[in-house]
């Protein structure tokens, strides 16, 4: 008995040596996702691969990665009608490099669908994903979400390239609703090389800075907007570059609500995108939303919006409207020479305190003199 409880003694004396307070476990070298449990235990994971698998009904999933983890698919993952709220796929972690090999992230969307999206009828979990990590993630498809499609919410830097939002089977009977591409409330983003089909916006930058999003096609939604923006909340530093939009409600829309208070939206850059297609407005600048032009607010501030670079182009159909600026408080020089616009009926601009150097619009007749002067007080 004594020699035993002596070696008992002894053993825990070596274990405490072996292993000081504080240390570490050492990393796993590898860790195969094939259900939510395994997806849920990653965290010390150097390497994940992920496997096809099924999310059933009522669960959802977080895979915090483990720093400088490297992710890799191998296969779909497909998620069943559920009950359980948004987001339903959560990823988070620093310095991640995620490679979905075009595989896919199946949302069922057309299980929800009812042409109300987040304003009523089924309930829809949204959004369907949600990025917090930082480093590079993409060559995947994000198919068929209930709503909203990926929210953007990094504490660091963020690469997303080469990503697909597929939610064009929502077309049909008009049925797909608020399914925005990319939701972006952070800073030091670029979003680029990807393809949204969609309902709705194909980027909505809500607030955050330093975001680059460039080279990608958007079609079927409302296009590329800003906002809307609600109080307190800032955007700056954002340059467009390079992207598509056809067959879009909207081109480029800046929209603040018109009851914020206490922010701003400053420093925007459009460069050689290339719009079409557009029924509504080609370009919105808007201090009254939810409504295109109506009575601006004027606690939120605007300024420095520039069309540089190469030329920006963009041809509406013809119902729809140019150019409209509807400011309450918008400051600044804004240079729009880069900016070129066809078809449609003019809209009404009113810049407030934005001085807006002239463009030339394709197949009308005015010289920048006078766009210059009709943009500051009159029609467009």
């Amino acid at each position: 008995m004594f020699s035993t409880t002596l070696l008992f003694v002894a053993l825990l004396v070596l274990r405490a040596v072996a292993v000081p307070e504080g240390t570490k476990t050492a990393k796993r070298a590898t860790c195969t996702v094939d259900s939510v449990s395994t997806a849920n235990d990653v965290s010390d994971c150097s390497t994940v691969v992920i496997k096809e698998f099924t999310v059933p009904d009522g669960d959802t999933i977080t895979m915090s990665f483990a720093d400088s983890a490297s992710v890799t698919m191998t296969g779909d993952v497909t998620f069943a009608s559920t009950t359980a709220s948004g987001p339903l796929i959560t990823f988070e972690g620093s310095d991640v490099t995620f490679n979905g090999g075009d595989y896919t992230f199946d949302g069922n969307g057309a299980d929800y669908w009812d042409g109300k999206g987040t304003n009523g009828g089924k309930t829809k979990p949204h959004p369907f994903m949600k990025i917090k990590a930082s480093g590079t993630f993409e060559d995947f498809t994000v198919l068929n979400t209930p709503a909203q499609a990926i929210s953007v919410g990094n504490d660091d830097t963020l690469v997303i390239s080469k990503v697909t939002v597929d939610n064009s089977a929502g077309d049909t009977d008009d049925l797909g609703h608020n399914t925005d591409g990319f939701d972006v409330s952070a800073s030091n983003v670029k979003i680029a090389n990807c393809v949204v089909k969609n309902q709705d916006d194909c980027i909505a930058i809500n607030s955050g800075s330093s975001i680059v999003f460039e080279d990608n096609t958007c079609s079927g939604g409302h296009g590329m907007s800003i906002g809307s923006i609600a109080s307190g909340k800032t955007v700056s530093g954002v340059t467009f570059a390079g992207n598509t939009v056809t067959d879009s409600m909207y081109g480029i829309r800046i929209k603040v609500d018109k009851d914020a208070t206490s922010g701003s939206v400053s420093d925007i850059t459009y460069s050689q995108n290339t719009i079409s297609g557009i029924s509504e407005y080609g370009v919105l600048i808007t201090q009254s939303y939810p409504d295109n032009d109506g009575t601006p607010g004027t606690d939120t501030t605007i300024s420095d919006v520039n069309f540089d670079g190469e030329a920006t182009t963009v041809a509406v159909d013809s119902n729809a409207y140019r150019l409209t600026i509807d400011c309450g408080k918008c400051t600044g020089t804004w240079d729009f020479k880069e900016l070129t616009i066809s078809g449609g009926k003019q809209g009404t601009v009113s810049a407030n305190d934005a001085k807006v150097r002239p463009l030339i619009l394709y197949g009308h007749s005015f010289s920048p003199l006078n766009v210059h002067s009709q943009i500051n007080g009159g029609s467009y």
